[in-house]
């Protein structure tokens, strides 16, 4: 029987999208697998994001990465959550704070009481019961495991990092592990016959890049995955209506908060990323309510610092494509599709693209059934992910203008509109799938934007109202005390993770 074992990968792209790609299977695939990564400096890459989540953490700790050398290498600051500003109505504000809310008593979720507590005229804060969030009002920040001797959870956090600085940091990691950089423009793919598959890339040099599996990270145009193979695309437009994009970074302010800041404006929002040695910032918007040059006005009169350069356009049609891997190509970042980086996933769905590839890696063959099931993850992933972005737009009050009106009353997915209506009415949250986000998640931006239960779960009731009382205010000094234990976030990175440059 032949050798149907893939010899050779090919990466088409590099950023982040490309380098991540090319550090997690140099780690993983045996040495005898040839990895090649395909790019050119004349081409600008995107950077898909510099704020990320927790999960990024295990990406680091399976690439044997040590964390304050990460931190200080790529200007890294400390993440506790996303703070919204005037999503839900003008004035309104909230925190997604990573990590726990209060504590869980049998089979009834922590906010069950919270929300009997609240209905009986309790004006305690969910957010209280967050040591997240109470370190994030406080900008601290230390790695806790957990608080005190308690069988509470510590502190969960993520990175906001320069991305350019990240690519840099694992190209070192992946060449130093036998990845080959390849310097050169793609001016054409050879298909192979009969089948269609990608045979080779053909560099401007006129070289043929040939391999057995190819990686797409070229970016928006998805030079494999739709240029040769015609994938198509999803377009989920109707329902997350901002198309366009400026980018800009100001100079470093102080504090250094460990938190993103997503504040509403008048046709979309605008981000607001702390990092060691700049701050960056853009605005997201959709381009039917507002002007090119309005959002350029908007974000450079919103900025907390001087300017470093001129706003960077970014044009997106939000979606997905049909098919993730298709034939022997599989695309990653921006070649797979786009959602905004409200949430900060778009970092993360690399990564959870190159888990899913690890898991489900092919031979020669490219059975079909493994490519059908992480194209069916990869979906159901994409759609969930959709979802929580379409709850921020809809879960508004704001009338103030016709951008918030519009999305106020627009028409939502089924499986979102389900989601709403059963916590509205009775509280209740479930995680399905390859939904990302944990209830608790959910239960943040449905309550910080407005959306509260008719009642509780009945079992709540079994408390008496001392027994609630006191064990609310019990997680509340616990919590509090370890919050304000913490040092202070800037504090922290100078004595541990302090950039060379600063």
């Amino acid at each position: 029987m032949s050798d149907q074992r893939i010899r050779q990968v090919v990466i088409v792209g590099g950023g982040t999208a490309g380098w991540m790609a090319a550090a997690t299977l140099a780690k993983t695939l045996d040495r005898s697998v040839a990895i090649r990564l395909v790019e050119s400096d004349e081409i600008a890459t995107v950077g898909v994001g510099e704020a990320t989540i927790p999960q990024i953490k295990l990406f680091n700790s399976v690439l044997g990465l040590d964390e304050d050398d990460f931190v200080r290498e790529t200007q890294a600051t400390f993440k506790l959550g996303i703070e919204f500003v005037d999503w839900g109505k003008p004035g309104d504000r909230y925190l997604h704070a990573f990590g726990a809310v209060g504590k869980d008593l049998g089979l009834i979720p922590f906010h069950h009481y919270w929300l009997r507590h609240r209905q009986a005229g309790g004006d305690s804060s969910l957010w209280d019961y967050s040591l997240n969030a109470q370190a994030a009002g406080d900008n601290r920040f230390g790695r806790l495991a957990s608080v005190g001797q308690t069988r509470l959870p510590g502190l969960a956090y993520a990175f906001h990092f320069d991305a350019a600085l990240y690519a840099r940091y694992l190209r070192r990691y992946a060449e130093q592990r036998g990845v080959v950089r390849t310097e050169g423009k793609i001016q054409s793919v050879a298909l192979r016959e009969p089948d269609g598959f990608v045979a080779a890339v053909v560099l401007d040099s006129g070289e043929a890049v040939g391999g057995d599996l190819f990686i797409d990270c070229s970016g928006f145009r998805g030079l494999l995955i739709e240029g040769a193979l015609k994938t198509g695309y999803e377009d989920w437009s109707h329902w997350l209506p901002c198309d366009r994009a400026l980018a800009v970074p100001c100079g470093r302010t102080a504090p250094l908060l460990p938190y993103t800041r997503s504040t509403a404006r008048t046709a979309g929002w605008q981000w607001r990323i702390p990092l060691q040695h700049r701050t960056g910032n853009g605005l997201v918007y959709c381009s039917r309510h507002l002007s090119d040059d309005e959002a350029a006005a908007t974000l450079l009169a919103n900025l907390d610092g001087e300017a470093l350069a001129d706003p960077r356009p970014l044009k997106f049609v939000t979606g997905r494509r049909k098919r993730f891997w298709n034939r022997n190509v599989v695309a990653l970042g921006l070649a797979s599709g786009f959602m905004e980086p409200l949430e900060s996933t778009s970092i993360h769905l690399i990564q959870s693209g190159l888990s899913r590839l690890i898991s489900l890696f092919p031979d020669k063959r490219f059975s079909p059934a493994p490519i059908d099931e992480y194209n069916r993850q990869a979906g159901i992933e994409f759609e969930r992910i959709r979802d929580f972005l379409i709850l921020h737009y809809k879960a508004t009050t704001r009338t103030d203008t016709a951008f918030w009106r519009d999305c106020a009353a627009m028409a939502i997915p089924d499986t979102l509109a389900r989601k709403i209506d059963l916590f509205a009415q009775a509280g209740r949250l479930y995680r399905e799938d390859e939904d990302l986000f944990a209830e608790v998640s959910w239960l943040q931006v449905l309550l910080g934007q407005g959306i509260e239960p008719l009642g509780h779960h009945p079992l709540a009731d079994g408390l008496s109202d001392d027994q609630l009382a006191g064990f609310l205010d019990d997680l509340r000094q616990i919590l509090g005390g370890a919050a304000r234990a913490l040092p202070d976030h800037t504090a922290f990175i100078a004595r541990h993770c302090r950039a060379a440059s600063l």
